[in-house]
């Protein structure tokens, strides 16, 4: 039976991996106060190093929470060929925890629809989201847990920006457009790397996504190469953007929707200032941890 609290070789810098994990999690939870009070949180796992992560680290957590919730897993059987449907089954019944395998043929959908060569994860992701929220009113879930991180919230921005003239990135909690269902995002503050190496060392029974995974020239490839070489060049650098997503100055931006631009004067408005250093003599930031 699989144990969240294994500790592997190397266990001292496993453990603190595991502790910096789970404080950043909880952090997340605490700051967009994601789970309450008798939530059934579905955690949808995708069978990758990323969802893996999410549904053991939110099970350490539930462990010595303040609040008492449930944990479902879901899976979604797409039928991509060669799809291993016995691992995530045997692994959740040796975990013990209650899950669903829902088999939609959503492979099929996607190849009949997008031609040869193109990008296929657009439709395939309205697809997911689409059975995902219909799995969670079947279910009863109140919050719905993806294993989206830090990275991938960064990308999303970087993505929106060049393809969609869009400032918009993934948030850590939303409403579904129909109201009807909570998102949350537990690993918003986690960094690729740091879930990849935990991935590794707890030797999850990765499954690999041969649908869209094999396409090369995906555009979020080529922002997530353009941030790797960032992250090389200046160490921090994908941090600090995150970081901006918490601190906008809407009077410095230029939407009128958000900032009434139109009504003002000539003695009006803030100091014109076209960079602030950052404050690094300021306040240590305060970590909050579940139990």
């Amino acid at each position: 039976m699989p144990d969240s609290n294994a500790r592997p070789k190397s266990s001292n810098n496993f453990n603190k991996l595991k502790k910096r994990l789970e404080r950043e999690v909880g952090k997340a939870i605490a700051d967009y106060n994601m789970i309450g009070e008798g939530d059934r949180v579905m955690v949808c796992l995708s069978g990758g190093k990323d969802s893996y992560t999410l549904l053991d680290i939110l099970l350490t957590l539930k462990a010595r929470a303040p609040v008492d919730f449930t944990l479902l897993a879901m899976n979604l059987d797409q039928k991509q060929p060669g799809f291993p449907a016995h691992v995530l089954p045997r692994y959740l019944k040796e975990l013990g925890v209650e899950y669903r395998i829902v088999e939609e043929d959503t492979y099929s959908v996607v190849q009949e629809k997008i031609p040869a060569g193109k990008t296929t994860c657009s439709l395939c992701s309205r697809l997911r989201r689409g059975i995902i929220y219909r799995v969670a009113s079947e279910w009863g879930a109140t919050r719905i847990a993806l294993g989206h991180h830090r990275d991938d919230i960064v990308e999303t921005l970087f993505l929106n920006m060049f393809f969609g003239s869009r400032l918009k990135a993934m948030p850590p909690k939303l409403h579904t457009d129909d109201g009807r269902h909570v998102v949350i995002r537990p690993l918003a503050y986690c960094a690729e790397r740091d879930i990849a190496r935990y991935s590794r060392q707890r030797e999850f029974p990765i499954i690999p996504c041969n649908l869209c995974g094999s396409q090369e020239n995906l555009q979020r490839k080529q922002i997530k190469q353009m941030l790797a070489e960032w992250e090389q060049q200046y160490p921090g650098r994908s941090g600090n953007i995150f970081k901006a997503l918490g601190n906008v100055v809407p009077s410095h931006l230029a939407d009128g929707a958000l900032y009434d631009f139109s009504s003002l004067g000539a003695a009006d408005g803030e100091e014109d200032t076209v960079f602030d250093p950052p404050d690094v003599a300021g306040p240590a930031l305060g970590i909050y941890r579940i139990g």
